[in-house]
């Protein structure tokens, strides 16, 4: 468990014990990031910062879905990043905050364990890293919990930036004809879609947390509130990006379905058109062969007439397919 305070000189690190003084100080913004939960930081949220069970609950176990409870004084929030892990499997990273008019407490995980740990802190490290160097300046805890979430938006939308380049490709795979397997093609073509739908569906969730926020009357000072419409904004942006590359590669896969089942209907029509000159034949010989060639003799001018009769038939049917444009 990581303790800061933030002010204009600068940002200082301090021991947990130093929590209760710094919180009833006047000066600074106090910031509480806890990499991964514990019993120390269960104690501190509730005897410290008085969280209340439920979102105490929520912060050790995974969420499915963002969440927000407004209590008197503070915002808890749950949310979640997508991280692409092997085989097109999206991860959902997910961030907790409890903002109050001073501190702001960062919650990361329970993550998978096939993600690491620096994944899950590099948002909050980055903006940490822009505060000690100068280039951030909060003035609020909302103004931290902004640049949190907005560093979170860009990679998100850095996401949804190379599932595009990989649309691009596939697209240019099937125009050239150059897709190699099928199946293992179009298996290519559904996991990036399923990994445009993740971020559209956590960008769009997202989005509906923040507008619910926005319309609770008193959960914001008025300062900040226009940091809550900028990020309904960012992940409505991000969710309208993601669902129209997402259509876009629907279309790409409708092509390339549709052009497979032509082929397929094409050889079925050839196929049928083999059936169809072969069968008289067939049927001719399963009939006439056992009568017409034996084992003592041949009866060469009936064999003769029925090869003809063959061929007579093979042919009609071959030009009949042909004037029905089956070849």
């Amino acid at each position: 468990m990581d303790v800061y305070l933030i002010t204009d000189d600068g940002v200082r690190e301090c021991a947990v014990d130093e929590l209760p003084a710094l919180l009833s100080g006047r000066h600074g913004i106090v910031w509480v990031d806890i990499p991964q939960w514990s019993a120390e930081a269960a104690d501190v949220l509730s005897t410290t910062f008085g969280l209340h069970p439920l979102a105490l609950h929520d912060c050790e176990v995974r969420n499915r879905l963002p969440k927000l409870h407004a209590y008197p004084g503070s915002l808890f929030l749950v949310l979640h990043a997508p991280e692409r892990g092997a085989g097109g499997h999206v991860h959902h990273v997910e961030l907790d905050r409890l903002i109050g008019p001073r501190y702001l407490v960062t919650v990361h995980g329970p993550v998978n364990p096939a993600v690491p740990i620096d994944v899950a802190l590099r948002d909050t490290r980055d903006v940490l890293e822009r505060i000690r160097a100068g280039r951030l300046r909060p003035r609020t805890s909302f103004d931290i919990s902004h640049a949190i979430v907005s560093t979170l938006t860009r990679r998100m939308e850095k996401f949804v930036e190379d599932l595009t380049s990989d649309v691009w490709e596939l697209e240019r795979r099937v125009t050239d004809g150059a897709y190699g397997n099928p199946e293992h093609f179009l298996d290519e073509m559904f996991r990036t879609r399923h990994g445009l739908l993740a971020v559209k569906t956590i960008a769009a969730q997202t989005a509906e947390i923040y507008r619910r926020l926005a319309g609770l009357p008193r959960a914001v000072p008025e300062e900040s509130r226009h940091l809550v419409t900028d990020l309904i904004d960012q992940f409505e942006r991000i969710a309208g990006l993601a669902a129209e590359e997402k259509d876009y590669l629907q279309g790409v896969i409708e092509f390339y379905r549709t052009r497979t089942e032509t082929k397929m209907t094409i050889a079925a029509e050839r196929l049928a058109v083999i059936a169809v000159v072969t069968l008289p034949i067939t049927a001719l010989a399963s009939v006439l062969g056992m009568n017409l060639i034996v084992n003592d003799r041949t009866t060469v001018i009936p064999l003769s007439v029925a090869l003809a009769v063959m061929l007579a038939m093979s042919g009609s049917l071959l030009w009949w397919a042909k004037r029905q444009g089956w070849w």
